[in-house]
């Protein structure tokens, strides 16, 4: 997979590979931005997905960059090609925004959409990053506000 990172400032692409765009934070906040402003005027709540490593002593909640693209590669291929994924907090938390979700129960679509990313990092990563990882899912829109299961090390 060739992977390229570099500034680009103006489209707000943190890192492209063959399959998709990392967007750098001030663009990913822009695009929750709207989702949260689609939402509101729809009434359909959307997924916010954020992953992080724990505090450890000794050990940084930084995320390198080979690391990054690994972590972005890996959510590439769990989420839909029309999810945004980028930069939540730049360098420590990577993010998703989950649009256009399916009816049904929502704690069903928050508990499938945290196993299936969950499962994918632990198979992309090495062990020692594996279990450190967090991952969260909140399910947002008009007065909705849920957390999902939490990568367990």
């Amino acid at each position: 997979m060739r992977e390229e990172s570099s500034d680009r400032g103006s489209r707000g692409v943190a890192l492209e590979s063959r399959l998709g765009q990392a967007y750098g934070e001030e663009a990913f906040l822009y695009f929750l931005a709207m989702e949260r402003k689609r939402s509101e005027r729809s009434g359909s709540p959307f997924l916010l997905l954020l992953v992080d490593l724990k505090e450890e002593p000794g050990a940084s909640v930084r995320i390198a960059p080979a690391m990054s693209a690994r972590i972005f590669s890996r959510l590439w291929l769990a989420l839909r090609e029309t999810d945004v994924v980028g930069w939540y907090r730049e360098e420590r938390v990577a993010g998703a925004v989950l649009t256009q979700l399916p009816a049904g129960p929502m704690a069903d679509v928050c508990g499938e959409v945290s196993q299936r990313v969950t499962a994918g990092l632990r198979e992309g990563l090495p062990p020692d990053t594996a279990r450190r990882l967090q991952v969260r899912v909140y399910q947002l829109g008009p007065r909705v506000y849920q957390l999902g299961p939490r990568l367990k090390g």
